[in-house]
């Protein structure tokens, strides 16, 4: 892979360089799931949207079917080692997606 140890020798600040871009594309997908998240389990629930009270701040009532709670509570409580095979492979599959672009900045440069 490289021709000689030299090569393979990053300097300290490209380093640092390269793991401030990764915090930055990571955090940009973590925001992009958490935001397709909050899509998601906002399209499940009811949600009413209330005028503004003593405080003068808007109030918004989500219910949400009570199946969904408890699912989501269990999972929430359970341990990632302890998930149905199922429930693992979304978080697999999540895992891969951060892989690819973990991937696409040290290997493709972009």
């Amino acid at each position: 892979m490289f021709k000689n140890e030299t090569q393979c020798v990053i300097t300290r600040k490209k380093k640092e360089q390269i793991l401030e871009e990764l915090m930055e594309v990571l955090s940009a997908y973590a925001h992009e799931a958490w935001s397709g998240w909050m899509r998601y389990m906002f399209g499940k629930c009811d949600i009413v949207i209330e005028e503004p009270f003593l405080d003068g701040d808007k109030k918004a009532l989500i219910t949400m079917p009570h199946a969904l709670f408890e699912r989501w509570t269990r999972q929430m409580r359970t341990p990632y080692a302890d998930l149905p095979e199922e429930e693992k492979n979304s978080y697999r599959a999540e895992a891969l997606k951060m892989l690819a672009l973990l991937k696409g900045k040290l290997v493709g440069g972009g």
